[in-house]
């Protein structure tokens, strides 16, 4: 858990970027992973050349080249030094080296100080970490020896006393993660923990499932699904040697478009014990990804940015929902990706749930006639905030190809923990864990009312009303008369009151006049 006194050592780094000029939350993300990933490379050598001189033997696992400039790069060799030796060798050797290495080796430099790069070899299954993929044009922006000094004293402060395992590195990644308060450059959303939780426990995933997010951000969706499997299937003995090895490589696949944000991503998974996962440079919608019937799962939080070019978009998606919005394109989307039987949990601005077009009504329809839609949660519009003050809910489905829709279950979320304003503060009204109760007990939520929080309306209701999704459509509303005395007594009652009234000024006027 990230302690007041963790979360204050990273406040103080925080405000030394700021203070250095970088204002914006993400580029102070990426610039803190950058370093991040750079100590975890001389963490990982440490592991190798204690690991050999057990064995008795050379290990030929080296990360770092042996010569000179190769070892002075190790964050434990340079992290002491003086503030302008350390600007220079992060800046022009370890961060260039990081953005060129390749099959879990760094390159070496020539003695004219010019990058030595690691030739390809052919067949090889693995050049590159999901991390190092995605460096080729990401820059190093810290503009002082000082303030990277400040930065690599709190970051080793931070890791030498407070950071103990990789669940606290976690952590302490995702307390960084939560100071976004501004979207990403598609408009994607940090969805809060506490709400992806909620949709990954409505879906439960479990070791065997292929799980993704197709348009991932920071990885937050695939990170609370780990979490979720680790917890209910993690002691010994609940998962096989095959599956621990999909967990940290196969299981969890994301795809997104900004390199920043799968640097990110990459680095959130990494530090979840995910070492090397399927993170996949590719616009989810396009004419260039034709994954189809591949997971189990899908978890996401697709972006609400307007619309796309049309002549981009895959037919496939469009011969669903014919639209250029992206929020009904990724509807589709998840269906396609997904298996026979596999589960999607994702979130849809409320217009999705009630506009009258005809891509809005033909998504509807295809997951209400051809699917098994189960439940449409309505969340209140302050969720997202400060990002923004959207109204959305949350859809949950299962893919068939044969109906089954027979049902769908309603739930009014009026809080979620915190305050529906931008400062998001907690607060003790809570509806979450009555969602996921009530979600995993369906069958004891068939004779609730529509007055209430949750309900269940019927299928052909739905077809009747146009495939509306929206709660309000089929929630009553309770109306209680209120009684108030007669108009005689409140005219006396007042009268009252204006004669007090009277006497306070008059008071205050002699008070006045002495």
């Amino acid at each position: 858990m990230v302690t007041g006194v963790i979360k204050n050592k990273v406040d103080k780094i925080w405000t030394d970027i700021w203070a250095g000029g970088i204002t914006n939350p993400l580029t102070v993300i990426e610039q803190l992973t950058y370093l991040m990933f750079i100590r975890s490379l001389d963490e990982k050598e440490l592991e190798n050349e204690e690991f050999a001189n057990m064995m008795g033997g050379e290990t030929s696992d080296l990360i770092f080249p042996q010569s000179e400039i190769g070892q002075a790069m190790r964050w434990s060799k340079f992290k002491d030094r003086d503030s302008r030796e350390i600007f220079d060798l992060v800046s022009q050797r370890v961060f260039p080296a990081v953005k060129k290495m390749k099959y879990g080796r760094l390159p070496d430099f020539d003695a004219n100080g010019e990058l030595i790069e690691i030739p390809d070899r052919d067949n090889d299954e693995q050049v590159q970490t999901a991390f190092t993929r995605y460096m080729d044009n990401a820059v190093f922006v810290i503009p002082t020896p000082q303030v990277l000094q400040k930065i690599i004293t709190g970051l080793d402060d931070l890791y030498e006393h407070d950071i103990s395992d990789l669940d606290m590195q976690g952590d302490l990644y995702e307390y960084m993660l939560g100071k976004l308060s501004t979207a990403g450059q598609n408009g994607q959303f940090r969805t809060p923990k506490h709400i992806r939780e909620m949709m990954v426990e409505l879906i439960a995933p479990a070791p065997d499932d292929i799980i993704c997010d197709p348009a991932c951000g920071t990885a937050g969706f695939l990170v609370s699904a780990a979490e979720y499997i680790r917890k209910h299937y993690g002691d010994v003995g609940k998962m096989s040697d095959e599956q621990w090895a999909a967990f940290e490589t196969t299981t969890f696949t994301g795809y997104d478009t900004d390199p920043t944000m799968l640097r990110i991503a990459a680095m959130n998974l990494m530090l979840h014990s995910i070492t090397n996962p399927d993170i996949d440079h590719k616009d989810s919608v396009s004419k260039q990804n034709n994954v189809s019937g591949k997971y189990t799962v899908c978890l996401a939080n697709p972006p609400f940015k307007g619309s796309i070019d049309a002549e981009s978009i895959n037919d496939n998606l469009k011969a669903v929902t014919d639209t250029k919005k992206t929020e009904l394109l990724f509807l589709a989307l998840f269906l396609r990706l997904l298996q026979k039987g596999g589960r999607c949990a994702c979130i849809v601005p409320d217009g999705v749930l009630f506009s009258v077009t005809k891509a809005h009504k033909a998504i509807r329809k295809e997951l209400i006639e051809n699917h098994q839609l189960k439940a449409v949660i309505s969340m209140p519009s302050g969720v997202f905030r400060p990002y923004a003050g959207v109204s959305t809910a949350v859809l949950v489905f299962v893919k068939t190809d044969a109906g089954g829709t027979d049902n769908v279950w309603f739930y009014d979320m009026k809080a979620d923990g915190f305050s529906l304003d931008d400062k998001r503060s907690e607060v003790p009204e809570n509806d979450i864990p009555d969602i996921i109760a009530r979600f995993h007990n369906l069958d004891g939520e068939k004779d609730r009312q529509r007055t209430d929080r949750s309900f269940f309306v019927p299928k052909q209701e739905i077809v009747d009303k146009d495939y509306d999704l929206s709660v309000n459509k089929y929630k009553k509303t309770e109306y209680v008369a209120a009684e108030y005395p007669p108009a005689s007594e409140i005219m006396a009652e007042l009268d009252g009151l204006y004669k007090e009234l009277g006497d306070v000024l008059a008071e205050l006027g002699g008070l006045l006049d002495e």
